[in-house]
């Protein structure tokens, strides 16, 4: 008699996230049903089996059963950078959209404390902070009198469109130093790496939020993160390219234009339909290929059609559309890039945030009358920064609110690249990452004119548009 089908849950309120682990990792050698392994499981037992196998002979994929949610308050927006590098994670942060931050939320780093500018920053951060305060009553005020409440929309819905709006603007104002929270679910294995990278990053606010995290995970975790340390192979490469880099003699001027393409797969659509075939068939990849390259354009878009044309507004393509590769070198503002860094799926490679690639100024603080005080906190911030950075240049980048500009090189498969586009040029996307995501699309459609059709942005508008309509100055 065959034994019945069995799905169900180990309570996380019953068992540790370690004793979970331990329960899925001993049925690749029990016949047990899981409830009977963690029966006979207790914490002791577990830590002894985790210390034994993932520490000992290196099983580190049983670490990713154990789930940890980690609650992170009061920390700098630079430092959760660090935070939400790691892939295998989720994240939720304040959200600068739909909430005001208070005039004492920065961070004043130790880097600084003591020094002859320590309190120059924290002027500079309060002028920042008070004239965010100052825009957001100007700015609503402003759009109370020139938006008016649109047909069929409720006085609650006028409201948090005014103040959305408002906010979306003032976030300009806002330096890196601002304090944030943020929730964040990894499992274990993942978070060894991750703790690794914070306790071996230069800023030492990220190398203590590191050892908070480790503290706070080995009480549920006790055997799984409790080797991690300092990285010398990070630390070394870090210092070893970061000295090449400084002596390293700029040939010529820094490109125009804010979007560079750097790599495009010449073939990376019918790679895209010969996997398709490989996958459906019982061809090798060679065979496929072959036959893909023999057909017509027409043909090909026909494929193209029949794996794309019918996706749904929730649908997510089949992983072939990851065979082609895109490569972009991109500078923008420090807001939008907090957006793209959440893409995780993309391999990014950020530069440190400086003050040296310009700043945005959003159209309507000068509609509003905020111009001149705007551009006048942006250059006292390039004058302490370049004190800050002899100092520390790391550092120095809490000083810089969202306006500065950030350069990052980006590479994307194209079932990221069209999540990225779908998700970012919707409407109620930030229009810093609107602006982003219509250019990406742009370029795409050019490189991949078989799947030109869904790649699509989400509206009608163009970077370019975006670029006129929302911004005074964007360099």
């Amino acid at each position: 008699m065959n034994p019945n089908r069995q799905i169900y849950l180990l309570d996380p309120k019953k068992l540790s996230p370690e004793t979970i682990a331990v329960t899925f990792a001993k049925t690749s050698r029990s016949a047990q049903s899981f409830s009977e392994i963690a029966a006979e499981l207790s914490d002791e037992k577990s830590a002894d089996f985790n210390e034994k196998w993932v520490v000992g002979y290196g099983h580190s994929s049983v670490a990713e059963h154990a789930v940890l949610h980690i609650a992170v308050e009061n920390v700098s927006r630079l430092a959760v950078e660090c935070l939400e590098s790691n892939r295998l994670a989720s994240y939720t942060e304040k959200s600068s959209r739909y909430q005001i931050w208070g005039m004492d939320y920065f961070h004043i780093p130790s880097e600084f404390t003591g020094t002859a500018v320590e309190t120059r920053y924290t002027q500079i951060c309060q002028r920042l902070f008070s004239n965010y305060e100052k825009a957001v009553k100007v700015i609503q005020a402003y759009l109370e009198n020139t938006c008016p409440q649109q047909e069929n929309e409720s006085a609650g819905a006028f409201k948090m469109r005014l103040r959305t709006t408002g906010a979306d603007v003032c976030r300009y104002y806002l330096p890196a130093c601002s304090l944030a929270n943020l929730g964040m679910t990894i499992n274990a294995r993942a978070l060894e790496h991750a703790l690794c990278k914070m306790l071996s990053h230069p800023l030492e606010e990220v190398q203590r939020i590191g050892q908070d995290i480790k503290q706070v995970a080995q009480d549920n975790v006790p055997t799984l993160v409790k080797y991690a340390a300092r990285n010398e192979s990070m630390q070394c490469v870090s210092t070893d390219f970061n000295a090449v880099a400084q002596s390293m003699p700029l040939l010529e001027e820094p490109a125009a234009d804010w979007l560079q393409v750097i790599q495009s797969d010449p073939h990376g659509e019918e790679n895209i339909l010969a996997a398709l075939l490989l996958r459906f068939g019982e061809a090798s990849y060679s065979q496929a290929l072959a036959y893909v390259k023999s057909l017509s354009q027409a043909e090909k878009a026909a494929m193209a059609e029949q794996f794309l044309g019918r996706l749904g507004e929730h649908d997510i393509p089949l992983r072939e559309l990851e065979y082609a590769t895109f490569t972009v070198e991109m500078v923008l503002d420090q807001g939008a890039y907090f957006e793209l860094k959440r893409h995780r799926m993309m391999t990014q490679t950020p530069q440190r945030f400086t003050a040296r690639l310009g700043y945005a100024v959003p159209k309507l603080i000068a509609d509003a009358g905020l111009l001149d005080s705007y551009r006048a906190d942006m250059q006292e911030v390039i004058s302490i920064y370049e004190e800050l950075a002899l100092i520390n240049p790391e550092a120095a980048a809490y000083i810089l609110p969202n306006a500065f500009n950030r350069r990052v090189l980006l590479c994307m498969n194209l079932r990221s690249a069209l999540h990225f586009v779908k998700l970012r040029s919707a409407p109620n996307a930030h229009f810093a990452i609107r602006r982003a995501a219509q250019r990406l699309a742009d370029e795409l459609e050019i490189r991949f004119p078989l799947f030109a059709d869904y790649f699509r942005p989400a509206s009608s508008e163009t970077w370019t548009s975006i670029t006129d309509e929302y911004f005074t100055d964007y360099r």
